[in-house]
């Protein structure tokens, strides 16, 4: 039995961010998102036209790399903790 504080047991956590899912799907909408961007930014007239005058492929280039960083900062700002009893002990 621990004999911390409930607040003193949280700071002795370990985190798990490597293995956090939120930064590989990040990762991914940062690779997808970089290759549309960079196919957006010299579209075609039959692109443009197919999709009503709309650059598609440079706006959702920019939303997935705005879509990207955000996942990246909630991972950061609020990483996922490894309760006590999981951890090893050495």
């Amino acid at each position: 039995m621990s004999t911390s504080t409930p607040g003193e047991s949280q700071h002795n956590r370990r985190t798990a961010s490597p293995f956090d899912i939120r930064l590989v799907i990040a990762l991914l909408f940062v690779i997808y998102g970089v290759v549309l961007s960079l196919m957006g930014l010299n579209p075609s007239p039959e692109d443009i036209e197919q999709a009503a005058g709309f650059n598609i492929n440079l706006w959702s280039g920019i939303g997935m790399l705005v879509f990207s960083a955000l996942l990246a900062t909630w991972a950061f700002l609020r990483p996922v903790r490894v309760p006590e009893e999981f951890e090893s002990t050495e």
